[in-house]
């Protein structure tokens, strides 16, 4: 039993950010040099039989530092030397009008776009995962807050299809911020390129990118910088909602009878000490890591503060924010599905919650104004009244007394030139203050009514379907654009 839970303690709570091999800056720099080789051979700056011997080289080099325990340099100037020790030293003219300048923001580039469609899979599934749930509990009721009090009764599907809508614009951001992201530094050198002919749009199709940063200075010195803020303010939007969330489930844990829990188990751990908690270890696994994003984004920001344009503060490796912030964000993402994955309802519970408080007055008072044309500030009164004598006297709702809450309105009706009388038989006011009345009352756009929330539900699939294409899209341009440059490295590589 110990075993089991340090097991789970442990997979919930510890990092996964890992780069694989094909991922790591050495593959993307050795990316960037093939498609560096193939347009300085296409535009005359390299030979083309000088490039054949070069790309021998490259492949040389990348087989040994595929090798198990091989060191793979993170630093082309760490690379270039294993190249000329192999084809000698004009193999540097393939570095003609590059920079290190420019080969570090590209690889972040590389980097960022793929950590990038990477957060975009995980909040596809967070996605999918609160609609799936939003559909099971469609009809379910569940009290709603507004500043920490109970407010009004709404359904478990609408209070979810909220977050889903929030998380529909962090998908939103996504999108917007990929057009800027692939956007390629390659061959804008220090910063103002160089006399040699190249071709940055022949590097950035190459390597994937949709175009070159147009303005060579831009393209190494401040891309970096504001894109960096970009990804890693979409990152804390996202994480930040993921913690509102998290916190929302957090309250129940305090109730003695929840009606919202984890499945106990693989989300949850038993105390060392206090035989009855289950510890909701999944939920603040989730809290975490999205508090680990929402600081690491401040980070950033305080890096690239202040900072002269130019400088490495914001330019770091891709082991740093915002690359890291990014994949922190996945991971967020990834708790949250299995959070929602686990999630265990008691309608009965739920609705004894809402039908234990007075959240449904407010229909009340419309119900009143609606059917009685009664002003809405006499109708809130009296409901107000309603709930002082309720609460004074232990009852719910349901157990008020008709004759009690006849008076009540005949004492808030006195003055007002309208007839004592309440203008509701007991059968309509009950049903004016139940839960379901009231949510099936609603009219607005967007209500908890249960033709807004099938409406939305089935807006929100169609619109979550539209970014999972937008993702398969995105990665197979990026795999033709890897085969593209294999094709045009691979003529290089037969020669003359």
């Amino acid at each position: 039993m110990r075993r089991r839970l340090i097991a789970t303690l442990v997979a919930l709570l510890t990092p996964t950010i890992t780069l694989a091999a094909s991922q790591d800056t050495f593959a993307r720099i050795d990316a960037i040099d093939r498609a560096s080789l193939v347009m300085t051979v296409e535009a005359g700056i390299v030979p083309r039989d000088l490039g054949a011997r070069i790309a021998r080289a490259l492949d040389q080099v990348a087989a040994e530092a595929a090798k198990p325990g091989a060191e793979r340099p993170d630093d082309y100037l760490r690379i270039e030397p294993l190249i000329t020790a192999i084809a000698g030293p004009d193999a540097t003219r393939m570095h003609s009008g590059r920079s290190r300048q420019d080969i570090i923001p590209t690889v972040l580039k590389l980097d960022q776009r793929d950590r990038l469609l990477d957060l975009a899979e995980a909040l596809d599934k967070t996605r999918a995962a609160l609609l799936a749930v939003a559909e099971r509990e469609a009809d379910t009721i569940v009290p709603a807050y507004t500043n920490g009090v109970q407010a009004q009764p709404t359904t478990l599907g609408h209070y979810l299809l909220g977050y889903a809508g929030a998380l529909a614009r962090d998908a939103d951001r996504l999108r917007e911020s990929w057009a800027r992201v692939n956007l390629s530094p390659l061959g804008a050198a220090a910063l103002g390129t160089s006399s040699f002919p190249v071709d940055r749009v022949r590097l950035a199709g190459l390597l994937g990118f949709d175009a070159p940063v147009e303005n060579s200075y831009d393209a190494g010195q401040l891309a970096p910088m504001d894109l960096g803020l970009e990804l890693t303010g979409l990152s804390a939007n996202l994480a930040t909602t993921a913690g509102s969330f998290a916190q929302d489930l957090y309250a129940q844990y305090h109730q003695t009878r929840p009606w919202i829990l984890l499945r106990e188990g693989a989300l949850t751990g038993p105390s060392s000490i206090m035989p009855q908690k289950r510890n909701p270890v999944a939920l603040y696994s989730l809290r975490m890591k999205a508090s680990d994003v929402v600081g690491a984004a401040q980070a950033f920001v305080i890096m690239a503060h202040n900072v002269e344009s130019g400088m490495p503060d914001y330019k770091r490796n891709q082991a740093e924010p915002p690359g890291r912030t990014v994949s922190e964000a996945a991971e967020t993402c990834r708790r949250w599905t299995r959070v929602l994955d686990g999630l265990v309802i008691d309608r009965d519970r739920a609705a004894d919650e809402v039908a234990a408080d007075y959240s449904t007055t407010t229909e009340l008072a419309d119900t009143l104004q609606r059917e009685a044309d009664v002003p809405f500030r006499l109708g809130h009164h009296f409901a107000s009244e309603l709930v002082s004598y309720g609460r004074s006297h232990d009852l719910r709702p349901a157990d008020l007394p008709f004759a009690e809450v006849k008076r009540i309105y005949a004492e808030a009706a006195a003055g007002s030139g309208l007839t004592p009388d309440l203008p509701l038989d007991e059968a309509r006011f009950r049903a004016a203050l139940s839960a379901r009345g009231m949510i099936e009352a609603a009219k607005g756009l967007g209500g908890p009514q249960p033709a807004e929330v099938r409406r939305i539900l089935a807006s929100a699939r169609t619109r979550l379907d539209a970014d999972r294409s937008w993702l398969a899209d995105r990665r197979s341009a990026l795999a033709a654009a890897s085969g593209r440059l294999d094709a045009a490295f691979g003529d290089i590589r037969k020669g003359p």
